[in-house]
């Protein structure tokens, strides 16, 4: 692995008798251990460096777009495995309201919907003292290094995307914003800012690391060692949660219908009234079996998750797809009661979410600002 965090050279001494606090004269150099380096570096004259510290865990990158309210599907098969894995990683999860940019034209709505999105991700658990959670306009490193990483990929890599075929396809006729062809080297932004190891993706996203990592090859091999090469790895499993109505589908959003999906902030009676009225088969049996019996299946998998068992065995309790769907329904309303909660507390104290958020900004920028420094001296721009 190339560059940064991730190289894999034996540790060399800053200076013989490193201990507590001390200045040094201009210069650059790198403390290495194992995977996971220190790295100090000075940019002028001479400064005070702090104690070097090691943290011998992963960094691993996560972002989403604040472009539409939260369902269960996204807490369960995603925002709850990033809360439980802020206390196994160095976790960093952007609010990416930049990439946003591409879909949203109305003055208002992209600013309502990032502090909504803020509001829940701390409502669901994210801590803002352990994971690092910021918003990306916010970070001013990130369209600065895009730019950058714009210079560095080619036009045939962006033109080979698929998501940018496909957005483009279904917008015939339409207006279709630049910032779709050249927000891959955005996100390219996004992720080597923060010299990130791993970036769990779906196969939908696995593109995005690999241009990643060839842009970030590139510019070690042009400029020198800048960047860490981060990995793509998938994310941990979570709940398999179908839309309600069609349970060959995940829950989404943006299905036809809102009544097989179960928003984050839906009412006890309209949860309640989605689950009754969830699509099973024409059986009576009730197994987890989901080739045949697709919408049970769904049930018996978000009764599971919401009551920490497993599928198979919630199946035993039932005989009635109707008990089977009140009990589901309840369990989600007492899993989802105390995340309400706590969102209405944040979302009437903007105070208090403002400064949850800065604690993540100003953490973020601490890492982004040394990268993009790193990147810029390495190109040899003239020093501010």
């Amino acid at each position: 692995m190339a560059g940064g965090r991730g190289s894999e050279n034996s540790f060399q001494s800053l200076n013989d008798g490193c201990h507590g606090t001390r200045a040094f004269d201009y210069t650059f150099r790198e403390a290495r251990f194992a995977r996971h380096p220190f790295r100090i570096r000075i940019r002028s004259g001479s400064m005070v460096v702090p104690p070097i510290t090691f943290s011998p865990v992963t960094r691993v990158l996560s972002c989403i777009q604040p472009t539409g309210d939260v369902h269960l599907g996204n807490y369960l098969g995603a925002l709850r495995v990033w809360v439980d894995g802020q206390h196994e990683n160095d976790v960093f999860h952007g609010i990416v309201d930049l990439h946003a940019l591409t879909v949203v034209d109305t003055p208002g709505v992209l600013g309502e919907t990032t502090i909504n999105l803020a509001a829940m991700l701390f409502a669901v658990g994210l801590d803002p003292e352990v994971a690092t959670v910021f918003v990306q306009s916010h970070v001013p490193e990130h369209p600065q290094l895009g730019w950058v990483m714009e210079c560095t990929v080619s036009f045939g890599e962006l033109s080979r995307m698929t998501q940018f075929k496909d957005k483009t396809a279904s917008r015939e006729n339409q207006f279709i914003s630049a910032g779709l062809f050249t927000y891959p080297a955005l996100m390219v932004a996004d992720i080597l800012l923060y010299d990130t190891d791993a970036v769990p993706v779906g196969d939908d996203q696995r593109q995005h690391v690999e241009i990643t990592r060839d842009v970030a090859i590139r510019f070690n091999h042009r400029f020198g060692d800048t960047f860490v090469i981060p990995e793509a790895v998938m994310p941990k499993a979570g709940a398999r949660v179908m839309d309600l109505q069609d349970p060959t589908s995940k829950m989404s959003k943006s299905a036809d219908s809102d009544a097989g999906c179960v928003m984050m902030l839906d009412e006890p009676a309209a949860i309640m009234k989605k689950f009754k009225r969830a699509v099973t088969d024409s059986e009576s049996e009730v197994r987890y079996d989901v080739a045949a019996k697709p919408g049970v299946s769904s049930l018996l998998d978000i009764l599971a998750a919401a009551t920490g068992t497993t599928p198979q065995a919630a199946a035993e309790h039932y005989t009635q797809y109707g008990a089977l769907k009140t009990d589901t329904g309840e369990a989600v309303v007492a899993l989802l009661e105390p995340i309400q909660a706590r969102y209405r507390e944040l979302i009437d104290d903007k105070a208090e979410l403002t400064r949850l958020l800065q604690i993540g900004s100003e953490r973020a920028r601490a890492v982004a600002s040394v990268t993009l420094q790193r990147a810029y001296d390495a190109i040899g721009l003239v020093p501010a």
